[in-house]
């Protein structure tokens, strides 16, 4: 009973449900766009802590020998949170869709139908895509093809979501227009940093490390491992680097308008002094 009460099956769409119902009492002038968004955002950073704490784990405990070391949570987190996370955020992204459009005004979000779904995976296609790989890719690797071994490399996989709460405050933030506040600032660098290190530099750091087992150099690791383990990495790491692209051009977007509106400040002081004689 416990084991079904603790599994992500029931936490996570639980955890959505109690926000969804919490936050409208707080915050009574937000939309259901609004209340969903936030919601999502919040479920989502805590499966992150959780997944990047199980990673910790995972990989501090298999670090002394990187192939054949093991570790419980190595299998049983995919198992019992990483994929029923994965099969209800794509419920919940959709509904985060589809009470944007709504809120907009679009006709067609009255009612969920065929039309708005198509709509919804269409716009997040990438995302949509990725979680749909994780479940048809790391779920069967994890369980059935990897012999017992590599426990430490499904940690450093885990990891890739250290960057997920940063992500999601920066969201939050934005919902609760603080966009402008120096915590906004410090929390785009360290999605920036986080993200980068975690999601790109990690994969270059795993071939390392396999390259460091068996006396291999960096270089010559992707010709030691079979063909299809370098397809499913280069199918994880290519959107990673899109995703980090577009967050830099943001970045760079908010930087260029904080600039330009330090630059415009003292301009605007100066014609209201004048305007005041």
């Amino acid at each position: 009973m416990l084991q079904v009460l603790a599994c992500g099956a029931v936490v996570f769409p639980g955890l959505f449900f109690a926000f969804r119902r919490i936050l409208p009492s707080v915050f009574r002038q937000w939309s259901d766009a609004d209340v969903v968004l936030v919601s999502e955002r919040l479920v989502s950073s805590i499966h992150a802590v959780m997944a990047t704490t199980a990673g910790v784990l995972v990989v501090s405990s298999c670090r002394g020998n990187v192939i054949n070391d093991r570790h419980w949570l190595a299998t049983y987190f995919v198992i019992w949170y990483g994929v029923p996370y994965m099969t209800y955020d794509i419920y919940a992204m959709y509904l985060s869709h589809y009470y944007r459009f709504q809120v907009k005004g679009h006709e067609e979000y009255k009612q969920h139908s065929l039309r708005t779904v198509n709509s919804f995976v269409r716009r997040e296609f990438l995302l949509v895509l990725h979680h749909i790989a994780l479940l048809t890719i790391l779920l069967p690797v994890t369980l059935f093809f990897r012999k017992d071994q590599g426990d430490f490399f499904i940690g450093c996989l885990f990891l890739t979501e250290l960057s997920t709460p940063f992500v999601s405050l920066g969201k939050i933030l934005i919902q609760l227009s603080l966009q402008d506040c120096r915590l906004h600032k410090v929390n785009g660098g360290m999605v920036l940093l986080t993200f980068f290190m975690c999601r790109i530099a990690l994969f270059p750091y795993m071939y390392w490390v396999y390259g460091c087992h068996y006396g291999v150099p960096l270089y010559s690791v992707p010709f030691h491992l079979p063909l299809s383990t370098n397809l499913g990495n280069t199918c994880i790491l290519a959107p990673q680097v899109y995703w980090f692209v577009l967050l830099c051009r943001k970045g760079f977007r908010l930087y260029n308008r904080s600039q330009c509106r330090q630059d415009t400040s003292p301009t605007s002081a100066v014609m209201d002094n004048a305007k005041g004689e």
